[in-house]
This record gives C-alpha cells, structure tokens and sequence, in this order.
C-alpha cells in the first residue's frame, strides 16, 4: 500500500492550514478594489491573471520543493482527470460567481454562493463519503449561516433577481464538488496538494482565457507600477499559498468542516473594509462576525477532538 504524504497530515494541522487560507482569500476583494481603481481591467480578465500568475508561482514552487516519491502513485490518466474535473469545477465556481454578482449584486450573491456550499457539501459529505455532520456540527452550520447572512445583508437594501441566484448556485455547486472531490481522494490516499493544486490552475486558466479575451485581456493604466505590484499579490496570497493550503487542509478535514470554515473569507474582507477602505463597523457587521467566528472555532475544536479519539481508539 503506498503512502501519502498528503493524506498523513495531521487533522490540526490541515484546519490551520485552512484558516491560513480563508483569510488570505478575505484580501482578494479589497485587492481587487484597488485593482479596479489603478486601471478598468474587468473581473474576468483579473480573474484569469490571478489563475495564469498563481499557476506559474504554484509550478515554480512544485520544482523548487523537495522531491516527494511517496506521494501519489495514481496512473497520469488518472491524475488528469481529477485535474480536469478539479479545474472545472474552479472555473465554475470563480465565473458563476462574477456573473452573479454582475446581475443580482455583492449582497445576494455572496450569501447565496457562500450560504449553499455549506448546505450542499454536508449533503453531499453525508450521501457520497459516509461523513455524519452530528447535532453539534449543524448547529455550528445553522450559526455560521446566520452569521453569514447578518454580516452580508445586515448593512443595507437589497436586489433579488432570479437569475443571479441561480448563477449563484451555480458557484455553490462547483466550489461543492470540488471540495468534495478532493476530501474523497485524500481520504483514499490518492491525492497530493501540489498535484491537484497545479493540474487545477492549469485547467482554470485555459477555460478563463476566451472569456478574458472577449473582456480585455490587457487593461488600460496610468499606474503601472502599482497595477503589476497588485496583481503580483493576487496572485501570490489569496490564489497560490491559499489555494495550495485549502487542498492540503480539504484532504484531511471534514468537508462541512472545510466549508465552514473557508467562511472567514468574508469575516476577513468585512474587517479590511472596515480598516482600510473608510466602511463603518455597524452592529450587523459585528453580530455576524461573532456568529461566524463562533460558529467556525466550536467546529475546529470538535473537528481536533474527534481526530484524537480516533488516534486512540483500538485497530
């Protein structure tokens, strides 16, 4: 039987990894402000420089890490594949997610998007891998989604448009099967961070690149300088050291666990808005993050002890 690398990391250690990663995504959005007012580069064509950059960075760290020969022995064909269906279902979940934000708002679309991964992974976590979510973790889940809600919708009126929401669900569904996907692989002991990481980006950036083209690929600037120095941190922080954390951390972690816990993205974007981009702290922005933190810290510490118990138990 080979041995994983991947699959041998310890449960405590794959939750920091996707706490690391949460709250480096939660930068993306105020990066990508100042991106939109350096240049009027649009949100297709930012996200396939974010996907092509990260990959380069993601390839260059591959070859410069130390060489792994127990990490997966899984045939090419078949470490393509998962690249390809891991790849997709990225694609899906970044374009819908724009689109959805395009038609029915930043509101609406963040809760439907981030509010049904939750629900559907645990669904799915439960049909197709065996995981029992447990009365605890759907309360953490039912609290994490309040929050969720009370952060997004608290601050202000909304626009609800049938088309968008379904867009949004759209990105739920594909941020969903990859997350289960790559928690089933590492489960099996068949899947490696840096593999899965890389032949994903690869798979993104080649179903980006049309629609980034039809956008505009390259945008006009006065500030070059700052626009390169942007981009470079998109594509460095919240897409290569994020991404390669979050498929560490979801191929050892509970994908409710990994679902919930991925919801400090908006926790962090919440609080640099506020810091930084002049938005008020208003007492729906701090009763949702104290939902989510809550809700996300019961969910890590059960995660934690369950892996011990496990650890102990006999055979």
């Amino acid at each position: 039987m080979s041995h994983n690398v991947v699959s041998s990391l310890p449960v405590g250690r794959g939750l920091l990894c996707l706490i690391v990663a949460g709250a480096a995504w939660g930068t993306a959005g105020a990066a990508a402000s100042l991106v939109y007012r350096a240049s009027d580069m649009g949100p297709v064509a930012l996200s396939f420089w974010r996907c092509a950059l990260g990959l380069v960075l993601l390839y260059a760290a591959r070859l410069a890490g130390p060489r792994q020969r127990s990490v997966s022995r899984a045939p090419f064909a078949l470490r393509a594949r998962r690249a390809g269906v891991t790849g997709l279902g990225l694609a899906v979940f970044q374009t819908a997610y724009f689109a959805a934000v395009q038609s029915t708002g930043l509101a609406v679309a963040t809760v439907v998007t981030l509010g049904a991964g939750p629900v559907l992974i645990a669904l799915g976590a439960r049909l197709g891998l065996g995981e029992h979510l447990g009365r605890g973790g759907a309360v953490a889940v039912a609290g994490a989604l309040a929050g969720l809600a009370v952060l997004v919708l608290g601050g202000g009126s909304t626009t609800v448009r049938p088309a968008g929401v379904a867009l949004a669900l759209l990105s739920a569904a594909g941020y969903s099967v990859m997350t289960l996907l790559v928690r089933r692989w590492g489960r099996d002991g068949g899947a490696d961070a840096a593999d899965t990481s890389v032949g994903a980006f690869a798979v993104t950036t080649l179903c980006l690149l049309p629609l980034a083209l039809a956008e505009g690929l390259v945008p006009h600037t006065v500030e070059p300088g700052r626009l390169l120095v942007l981009l470079a941190y998109v594509a460095a922080v919240p897409t290569a050291l994020a991404y390669g954390l979050y498929f560490a951390g979801a191929a050892v972690v509970r994908s409710a666990t990994v679902s919930v816990v991925m919801l400090l993205e908006p926790v962090c974007a919440a609080a640099l808005a506020v810091a930084f981009l002049g938005e008020r702290l208003t007492p729906a922005t701090l009763a949702g993050t104290v939902l989510m933190l809550g809700s996300v810290a019961g969910l890590a510490v059960a995660e934690a002890k369950g892996a011990r118990e496990a650890r102990v138990l006999p055979g």
